[in-house]
């Protein structure tokens, strides 16, 4: 019969390590991975969604991968009226780490944001050299897939 950890702490350094560092983050910016709620506002902002999946997903230049994150807008970008019309936006998800968010305002509402506004979304993922790009945002018109959402001021937007 093997015996358990009691404490349920890991054992080798490596996993000692990656603890510390998820330790690190959820400490630096009161996150907690995989909540599905509206932006937290007040005494409620240590409860948003994290970044975690996100730099995991940099780290691993991993793309075509749907997560969530939340985080505070840092900028508003003027729309991509290229082909599809897309809202744009910079969202600092962790320290550091910023993601820019493209949401398609043909197929979704556009989000009343300004710099400093708190988000939380749910798309598709795509590796780049600066922090990942968000896209997908949106319902999926063909009703394919579940599709993504933006959530702002306790309003979702498909």
């Amino acid at each position: 019969m093997s015996r358990r950890n009691p404490t349920m702490l890991p054992k080798s350094p490596r996993n000692i390590v990656a603890a510390l560092v998820l330790l690190a983050l959820g400490a630096a910016g009161g996150f907690i991975a995989g909540r599905d709620e509206a932006p937290a506002t007040g005494a409620e902002a240590s409860q948003d969604i994290g970044g975690e999946a996100v730099l995991r997903a940099y780290a691993a230049r991993r793309s075509d991968e749907w997560l969530e994150a939340g985080g505070v807008v840092t900028r508003t970008l003027a729309d991509d009226n290229k082909g599809d019309r897309h809202q744009r936006f910079i969202v600092e998800v962790a320290p550091g780490h910023t993601l820019l968010i493209a949401h398609n305002i043909d197929l979704a509402p556009r989000v009343p944001l300004k710099a400093g506004d708190r988000v939380v979304m749910r798309g598709e993922y795509e590796w780049t050299d600066k922090g990942g790009v968000l896209h997908w945002t949106h319902h999926d018109p063909g009703g394919r897939r579940d599709g993504g959402w933006i959530r702002h001021a306790g309003k979702t937007y498909r």
